[in-house]
């Protein structure tokens, strides 16, 4: 009896480390597997989805390691969360994307829909360096017409972009 007590007493002190595998590695890749055989568009979004989150969790573990070992409720909470984002009760993955991920995306007026000028000028405290700049030197090695036509494309791509039809079919909502 004595040995059976000390078993479950090392499993209930280290039942973070057992069931955090099982919970971020093991179902969703079970589960995802099972998603690429099915044809719902709706599976392939939570899976898709919760790997896009389990890789920021990863990375937010890397970068603030050292400052999550003093939180000793730190394996617990992300077991917790984990399971919120994992479990089908939940659907916790799904819920991020349909409210925060894809709402953000979708949105034409979001920084991530803007074409970002990253400036490549090699003497940084001499020349102006602005959008004006590059497309004056994209006219003068290009031409007016190129110029023109690279602006008619951009914006025959904004408006085919925004009269597409962006529609997530779930099980009682179309969003």
């Amino acid at each position: 009896m004595g040995g059976s007590g000390n078993f479950l007493q090392v499993v209930a002190n280290n039942f973070d480390v057992l069931a955090l595998p099982l919970v971020t590695l093991v179902y969703p890749l079970y589960a995802s597997i099972k998603a690429i055989e099915t044809k719902s568009r709706t599976d392939d979004q939570q899976w898709l989805t919760y790997w896009v989150l389990y890789s920021m969790m990863t990375i937010f573990e890397l970068t603030f390691s050292k400052i999550l070992e003093c939180i000793s409720v730190w394996p617990f909470a992300k077991l917790i969360v984990t399971c919120w984002l994992v479990l089908p009760q939940f659907n916790g993955a799904a819920y991020v994307y349909k409210n925060f991920i894809r709402p953000f995306y979708m949105n034409p007026q979001s920084s991530a829909q803007r074409i970002w000028y990253v400036p490549r000028k090699k003497d940084v405290f001499t020349k102006q360096d602005d959008i004006l700049t590059a497309a004056e030197k994209y006219m003068e090695e290009h031409g007016t017409e190129a110029f023109e036509r690279l602006i008619t494309k951009a914006d025959r791509e904004e408006r085919a972009r925004r009269s597409s039809n962006y529609m997530i079919f779930d099980d009682d909502y179309i969003y």
